[in-house]
């Protein structure tokens, strides 16, 4: 598939930046080509996946564990993916884990992961202080373990996914 190329133009010819583009039918072409345009969403998870590969370790493997067809899932980011398919990696302790770890927290980038280890090298940090350095906390609940917080069996539920995932919806222009 199209990560496994990616993954091994990386390796094999050591590129630095994989380009991607979403299929854009052209009128009166063959009939072998498809007559629909793919979601566009499905070139943001591809990007999404790329960046997993390049920035936080993750392999094309296991960004595509779990997928019956080699696709990924459109409805969630490909992290958010990966670690409901692996809850027994989860919750991370943000005031001991390493950056490898925190890294594959879902909501956590490396901007914020290098603010959590400054910070934790002062003083331990709480849920708040956590919420103050990243964007949205609501996403990070069930998978950390701060100072005066643990997600409890909340990173166990089986309606996590419908928890976090954003509510899609198509809105009429009409």
């Amino acid at each position: 598939g199209i990560l496994h190329t990616s993954a091994r133009l990386y390796g094999s010819y050591h590129l630095r930046r994989v380009y991607y583009s979403a299929f854009s039918p052209i009128p009166d072409s063959s009939s072998s080509l498809p007559l629909l345009k793919p979601p566009l969403m499905r070139e943001h998870r591809l990007y999404q996946a790329d960046w997993l590969m390049r920035f936080y370790g993750f392999s094309q493997p296991e960004i595509l564990a779990g997928s019956s067809d080699g696709m990924l899932d459109l409805a969630i980011d490909p992290k958010l993916a990966w670690a409901l398919r692996n809850r027994g990696q989860f919750p991370v302790d943000i005031n001991r884990a390493d950056r490898e770890a925190l890294l594959r927290v879902p909501g956590l980038g490396t901007k914020v992961v290098a603010k959590i280890l400054e910070t934790r090298r002062h003083r331990r940090m709480r849920l708040e202080d956590v919420g103050r350095v990243c964007q949205s906390i609501a996403k990070l609940r069930p998978f950390i373990i701060a100072e005066g917080w643990s997600p409890g069996a909340l990173t166990d539920k089986a309606g996590l996914r419908d928890r976090i995932a954003p509510s899609c919806e198509q809105l009429s222009l009409f």
